[in-house]
């Protein structure tokens, strides 16, 4: 039995087994969220977090000098559905200049497919905003999950997987995939510091956004693996 296991691991690759724990913490984790969300009081997680960004007794005064919320709502934006379309609407026209139509189609599918789930989540959830603090932005959609968080996820490491491919050495590889988590945790804590989700809506989205990146990169290499998608179209 243990000589089975062994030789198993032995034909699986690191990056093969990386992504499937992803996958699997990222869907044990939305679960256990949706539990929290689904709650009929705030958990104390959750107000405790919101509140950790507004001066004490002041909901309606964040933390931090003035400037800040003004770059706080800049780094928002990199989250938002008007740059993510414009992003991934340049990332599917280059591929396509360069005669790489499957490559094009896996960015479709991804960010289309985790726009897709983001709003299947919110309808099943329906989770209101949180009302504890002021919001510094106006949002009108529902809260569970966040889809600013979820989306800068599968939109920015998918992007960061596909640079990956073209760049020579292993250092600029992984200093691109941490650009592209960090810009992701970036954009999720600045939805929570604006009052406009709470902490568990952005856990809950980079739950999802990972999962379902590391989902599309799964499917996509399978493709590969059975000359279904060429590595170069």
């Amino acid at each position: 039995m243990k000589s089975t296991a062994n030789a198993l691991l032995n034909k699986l690759e690191f990056p093969l087994l990386l992504a499937g724990l992803v996958i699997a913490g990222g869907l044990w984790g939305l679960v256990e969220l949706m539990e929290v969300a689904r709650a009929t009081t705030p958990h104390a997680f959750d107000t405790e977090i919101l509140l950790a960004f507004r001066h004490a007794g002041q909901p309606d005064s964040p933390i931090g000098p003035p400037w800040l919320e003004g770059a706080v709502r800049d780094v928002t934006a990199l989250g938002s559905s008007a740059v993510l379309v414009l992003i991934t609407t340049a990332t599917i026209v280059y591929l396509l200049l360069i005669r790489r139509p499957s490559t094009a189609l896996f960015m479709f599918v991804a960010v289309a497919g985790g726009q897709v789930l983001s709003n299947l989540l919110k309808l099943e959830v329906d989770r209101p905003r949180p009302d504890l603090v002021s919001h510094l932005v106006n949002e009108t959609s529902l809260s569970f999950p966040s889809g600013h968080a979820m989306l800068s996820a599968v939109t920015y490491l998918t992007l960061g997987s596909l640079a990956a491919r073209f760049l020579p050495d292993r250092r600029t590889k992984i200093f691109v995939l941490c650009l592209a988590v960090l810009t992701t945790v970036l954009v999720g804590t600045s939805r929570v510091y604006l009052g406009v989700h709470w902490p568990s809506d952005v856990l809950a989205g980079w739950c999802a956004g990972f999962a379902w990146a590391m989902l599309c990169w799964l499917a996509a290499r399978l493709l590969q693996r059975r000359k279904m998608v060429a590595d170069s179209d």
